[in-house]
């Protein structure tokens, strides 16, 4: 299967992947193309701002969970029926299991997918010292397809010269395009990251602003033309993670989704649908209850601390839970679920807040060393 398809890796976190995926998406849809989205590593809140600009959802690819094999299946099956597939790379392009293996970088995952790879630089306090960087990552690993570069925070027209000149003759790699450096780009941020799109509001015009910095100075002409120019993906033998056929309903699995419980794997949903589970997606801040045909729960992970007020004051959805534990029935809950089925939360500012109960002890948020963390008792 011969997918359009690019990686989008950076020099380190915090450099502008995100923001640049996500317009580069919002180009390629704009052009009329379907693109599917993907993220490297774990991560729940980056993938969906590029779900919000593709228009469909964002998937994963971990290699450090996933052999090779799983991770191609994944890859291949939810980009099927697509004209691209954009993945965006996690924290530097050759960070790994360590200093001296690449396991689990986005680099690997580039050469598992063989697919041409784009470095995004923050050039915003240097200009001709970009090309030594751009050189280094271009010769580290011969076996990465490091096809350009796209700049991030070039501050005027005289400093994009100097370092699109030092990065072309000196690095030996073409710029792509820019993002300049304005405040108005920049997406907004939490103690864990991103701010997840479910609960901002209407970003479309955050969206369509980031769309038109892109069209105006990134090469969308060039970066498309260079996802085309892949080879077939290894063959990958259906059914070894999907069913080779579809699966009747067998059981209701009622899933939390809402403003404080966002934080899921598209794959591991689309996994219970096609193994015969209905999922009925419920809220537990503003449903009343479990659906009454419900046979399990599954509570993903989100910020319930920042909405502990209405879980807490939400009596009923946490009574039904109740009832459906005393009853038996299987609930898995992960992250910010298993705060939520824990005694309580104890927020950033001290104030206790009950939830379910189901598992004995409290999840207390903390600051240590200037950062927001979580602790639990």
């Amino acid at each position: 299967m011969n997918i359009p398809r690019l990686v989008i890796g950076g020099t380190s976190s915090g450099i502008g992947k995100t923001t640049i995926t996500a317009g580069l998406i919002a180009a390629l849809r704009e052009r009329g193309l379907r693109v599917q989205p993907f993220k490297c590593g774990p991560d729940y809140i980056d993938p969906s701002y590029h779900s919000l600009a593709a228009g469909q959802a964002c998937r994963n690819l971990d290699s450090w969970m996933l052999s090779r094999e799983s991770l191609i299946e994944l890859f291949t099956h939810a980009a099927r029926d697509v004209n691209i597939a954009v993945v965006e790379g996690v924290m530097g392009l050759y960070d790994g299991r360590n200093g001296l293996e690449s396991a689990g970088s986005t680099a690997e995952i580039a050469r598992w997918l063989q697919a041409p790879l784009i470095l995004v630089m923050d050039v915003a306090k240097m200009s001709g010292s970009a090309a030594a960087i751009a050189l280094g990552y271009r010769q580290l690993d011969p076996e990465v397809n490091l096809v350009g570069v796209i700049l991030n925070n070039v501050g005027s027209s005289s400093h994009l010269r100097w370092v699109t000149e030092a990065v072309e003759k000196k690095g030996g790699l073409p710029v792509l395009g820019y993002l300049p450096k304005k405040a108005e780009m920049h997406l907004p941020e939490r103690h864990l990251g991103l701010v997840p799109t479910a609960e901002t509001g209407e970003l479309s015009q955050y969206m369509e602003r980031l769309r038109e910095q892109v069209e105006s100075t990134v090469d969308v002409a060039t970066i498309l033309r260079l996802a085309s120019m892949t080879e077939p993906l290894l063959r990958v033998t259906e059914g070894k993670l999907f069913p080779s056929k579809v699966e009747p309903v067998q059981t209701s699995i009622a899933v939390a989704q809402d403003e404080a419980f966002s934080f899921y794997y598209q794959d591991n949903l689309d996994l219970l649908d096609a193994w015969g589970a209905e999922l009925r997606f419920v809220s537990p801040l503003h449903d009343s209850r479990l659906p009454v045909d419900a046979q399990g729960v599954y509570i993903g992970g989100g910020f319930p601390e920042m909405y502990a007020t209405e879980l807490e004051a939400n009596s009923g959805f946490k009574q039904s839970l109740v009832e459906a534990a005393e009853a038996g029935m299987p609930i898995y809950a992960e992250c910010g679920g298993l705060m939520y089925i824990s005694q309580g939360i104890i927020d950033f500012e001290g104030s206790k807040h009950a939830m379910v109960g189901l598992v004995p002890g409290w999840a207390a948020m903390q600051k240590k060393a200037g950062e927001d963390g979580l602790c639990c008792s």
